[in-house]
């Protein structure tokens, strides 16, 4: 993870053109495309739907320069061809000509996907949190496997940490308000770090909520977009599934618990993990938005991000965020721990 801020870059996709993105496509895969290039929307990345001759639907993922290195896009790419070996519902890089997965064209770097729609689920049914927990158990069985050789690790020690730092150099904290925000996400990071310290780290999806998860008729619950894979806790891939706090999502856990366990034992006492992963998703959260400023020179991720009211609303959710860890977890139901 970077510590230190670089430098703006205004165009980190250049000369990124339709024909060009085609000729790529083409030259990679070796087949004939249509015309057809149709942006998507995409924050980090650049991704766009293509189709070839055949009518196969294609897309292509390029790749922002700097934020991943290669080896860490090849970790990506690795674990998705992994699970699909298993069979595991995900969508997995095409082989290119070569024989890799990954295309490089100058500084970027793209990948190539099959097309595969489908929609997004508005609230699980009891199967389907049994079948998520299937999911998610298989998933980190290969995940279990070994280690990936330079992705982030989720831990407060380790990310966060860096996401401070990165947050104190950008510039864009204001200087009267920087002490208190530094303040209570340091007494954060020191009041949860002992709770990590027995548990499992093994690679993960890591940004596993709902938007990532695509319903395919006639499928299995698709897991989809793997960009911010990490090596963490497998309770990080649980707890934005969940409809609130454990105490309000007793029920749904215990349903992803019994589905996971179906291939997987579950550590029942990570679930003390959620609020801390919470806090640390705020922090995350923050130096995302900062990195895209930092990084393309102008662009703020929502309206008001980088407002004195912005960092005082985060500043107090923070404060509020520390009170519920240090009240600790209760039990609920048969989630004893």
């Amino acid at each position: 993870m970077h510590s230190e801020p670089p430098r703006p870059d205004h165009d980190a996709f250049p000369g990124l053109t339709p024909p060009l993105i085609l000729d790529l496509a083409e030259a990679a895969l070796g087949v004939r495309c249509t015309n057809l290039c149709r942006p998507y929307n995409s924050y980090i990345n650049r991704v766009y739907e293509l189709a070839d001759r055949d009518g196969r639907g294609l897309v292509i993922k390029f790749y922002r320069p700097g934020r991943w290195s290669r080896a860490g896009v090849q970790d990506e790419h690795d674990f998705l061809l992994e699970l699909a070996a298993e069979e595991i519902p995900v969508i997995a890089p095409l082989r290119l000509r070569d024989g890799s997965t990954l295309g490089a064209h100058g500084r970027l770097l793209f990948a190539l996907y099959e097309k595969k729609g489908g929609r997004y689920p508005d609230e699980f049914t009891d199967d389907q949190w049994l079948a998520m927990g299937r999911l998610l158990g298989r998933l980190h069985q290969v995940g279990a496997r070994r280690q990936p050789h330079d992705r982030p690790r989720l831990h407060p020690q380790a990310s966060t940490r860096a996401h401070l730092d990165f947050l104190r150099a950008s510039g864009l904290l204001p200087a009267d308000l920087a002490p208190a925000y530094e303040q209570v996400t340091a007494a954060i990071v020191d009041e949860i770090t002992p709770l990590f310290a027995r548990t499992e780290s093994i690679r993960i999806h890591g940004d596993c909520h709902r938007g990532n998860i695509i319903d395919r008729p006639g499928e299995s619950l698709h897991l989809i977009d793997f960009d911010d894979m990490a090596v963490g806790a497998p309770v990080q891939d649980f707890w934005m599934l969940l409809p609130g706090t454990l105490a309000d999502a007793a029920v749904e856990a215990d349903l992803l618990i019994e589905g996971y366990e179906t291939f997987r034992p579950f550590d029942r006492t990570s679930l003390r993990l959620i609020e801390p992963l919470r806090a640390m998703r705020y922090v995350h959260y923050s130096a995302w938005c900062a990195r895209q400023v930092v990084e393309d020179g102008h662009s703020p991720v929502i309206p008001d991000f980088g407002s004195r009211t912005y960092w005082q609303t985060e500043t107090r959710e923070l404060a509020d965020q520390l009170e519920r860890i240090r009240e600790g977890a209760q039990p609920f139901g048969n989630l004893l721990f």
